[in-house]
C-alpha cells in the first residue's frame, strides 16, 4: 500500500475527506438504538437482555472480524476492503427497516462486521499516509465518529416520532449516508493498492501475542469501549427511569456524544505531541470518576454536567486508544496487525458491557449497581492505560 507523501495536495485532501466520511458512518447505526430502546421494547416485547444484544452483537462481530482484517487487506488492499465494508454497512442498516424480528438482528450483525473493518483500517491508513501528523488526523476521524454518534443519538426520537418514521425507519435511514460514503470512497480503491506483507499472518499474531505492551493496548481499548457501549445503550433508559421524557433523554445522550467530539479533538492532538501519555491517562481517570459519581448521586439540574464529563472522557479515551496503535508501532504493517489484535480482543471485552449492564438492572431493579460496575472498569482501565501510555513500541 503506497504512501501518499509524494502525492499532490489535492489527493491528500481527497483521501482525508474519504477517511472522515467513513468515520462519520461508523457509529450512527449503533448510537441510534439507545434512544429508541423503550419504543423497540413496547413494539417487540423484548427483555432488557435481548435488547442489549442489539449493541452486543456488533461488538462480537468487532471481536471476531478485527483480527482477520489483515487477511482481507492482503488480498483486496485497504481501499477495496473498506469499499466492501461500506456496501455491507449500507445493506445491514437498510435491512433493519424490514418488519421482521430476525431481520433486525441479522442487519445488526452485518453492520457490525462492516464497522469492524473500518475500526481496524483507519489507524492503519493514518500510520501509512499521515505518520507526521498522526495525532491531528486521529483527532479528526475519531471526532468524526463521535459526531456521527451524536447526530444519531439526538435525531432518533425526532425521526421516529416527529417525522413519523417509527423506530424501524429511524434505524434504517442511516443507510443513506453510508451509501454516500461508498460512492465517495470509490476513487481510493485504485490509489490504496495491495502490497506484499513482510511476514505471515500467523507470525504477526504470535509476535504480538508475546508482547505485554500489545496486550495493554488491547485491554485499554476494550475497557474504554465497554464503558462507551454500555453508556450508549443504556443512558437514555437510566434517565427515563428517573422521570425524564424520551426526547430529553435522547438529547442527553447526544450531549454526551457531542462532548465526546470535544474529547476526540483535544486529547489525541495533545497526546500526539508527547512521547509519554501517562499524565493524560490520570487526567481522564479522574474526570471519569467525578462523572460516574455524579450520575449515581444525580442532584436535580446537574445531569447535563455529569453526562458531559462522561462523554468528554469516553471521546478522549477512544481517540487515545486509536493513537496508541499508531504511536506504539514503528511500521504501517505492524500498525494494521496491532489494530486488528487490539480491536479484536478489545471489542470481545466490550461486548460484555451492554449485556452485563442491562442484566444487573434486571437483577436489582435499579441502575446503581450497573454504574458501580463501570467504576470498577475505570480502575482496570487506569492500570492498563498507564502501561500502554509509556514511551515504547511493540516492534
Amino acid at each position: 500500500m503506497p504512501s501518499i507523501k509524494a502525492a499532490s495536495q489535492p489527493m491528500n485532501l481527497l483521501l482525508l475527506v474519504g477517511i472522515l466520511l467513513v468515520a462519520v458512518n461508523l457509529r450512527p447505526a449503533l448510537a441510534s438504538v439507545g434512544p429508541l430502546v423503550e419504543e423497540i421494547r413496547q413494539s417487540t416485547s423484548l427483555s432488557s437482555s435481548q435488547l442489549g444484544l442489539l449493541t452486543t452483537l456488533p461488538l462480537i462481530a468487532f471481536g471476531v472480524i478485527s483480527t482477520l482484517t489483515p487477511l482481507f487487506t492482503r488480498r483486496l488492499g485497504i481501499g477495496g476492503t473498506l469499499l466492501g465494508a461500506l456496501a455491507l454497512l449500507a445493506f445491514g442498516i437498510a435491512i433493519r427497516y424490514v418488519a421482521w424480528l430476525p431481520a433486525l438482528y441479522f442487519g445488526t450483525l452485518c453492520l457490525g462486521i462492516a464497522i469492524a473493518f473500518g475500526n481496524v483500517l483507519l489507524p492503519s491508513i493514518t500510520k501509512r499516509n499521515f505518520a507526521a501528523n498522526s495525532g491531528f488526523v486521529t483527532s479528526l476521524y475519531s471526532s468524526g465518529m463521535a459526531l456521527g454518534a451524536s447526530m444519531a443519538a439526538g435525531l432518533s426520537i425526532p425521526l421516529a416520532n416527529g417525522l413519523g418514521l417509527g423506530w424501524r425507519g429511524a434505524l434504517g435511514i442511516w443507510a443513506i449516508p453510508a451509501a454516500i460514503a461508498f460512492v465517495a470512497w470509490l476513487p481510493q480503491v485504485r490509489r490504496l493498492t495491495r502490497s506484499e506483507p513482510n511476514r505471515s499472518f500467523s507470525k504477526a499474531m504470535k509476535d504480538l501475542g508475546g508482547s505485554r505492551l500489545a496486550w495493554q493496548v488491547a485491554f485499554f481499548m476494550g475497557l474504554q469501549s465497554l464503558t462507551y457501549y454500555a453508556v450508549l445503550a443504556w443512558l437514555p433508559a437510566i434517565l427515563i427511569s428517573r422521570g425524564y421524557d424520551a426526547s430529553f433523554s435522547g438529547w442527553m445522550l447526544s450531549l454526551s456524544q457531542g462532548m465526546g467530539i470535544v474529547g476526540s479533538l483535544i486529547i489525541p492532538t495533545i497526546a500526539g505531541r508527547k512521547p509519554d501519555q501517562r499524565g493524560i491517562i490520570w487526567f481522564l481517570a479522574s474526570v471519569e470518576a467525578v462523572g460516574l459519581v455524579g450520575l449515581i448521586a444525580s442532584p436535580a439540574g446537574w445531569i447535563a454536567i455529569w453526562v458531559s464529563l462522561i462523554g468528554l472522557v469516553l471521546g478522549g479515551s477512544f481517540g487515545l486508544a486509536l493513537l496508541f496503535i499508531v504511536l506504539r508501532t514503528r511500521h504501517p504493517e505492524t500498525a494494521t496487525e496491532l489494530s486488528g489484535m487490539a480491536q479484536s480482543i478489545g471489542y470481545l471485552i466490550a461486548g460484555t458491557g451492554p449485556l452485563l449492564f442491562g442484566s444487573l438492572f434486571d437483577l436489582t431493579g435499579a441502575w446503581t449497581c450497573s454504574i458501580l460496575f463501570l467504576m470498577a472498569v475505570a480502575v482496570l482501565k487506569l492500570a492498563m492505560g498507564l502501561g500502554a501510555a509509556a514511551a515504547r513500541t511493540v516492534d
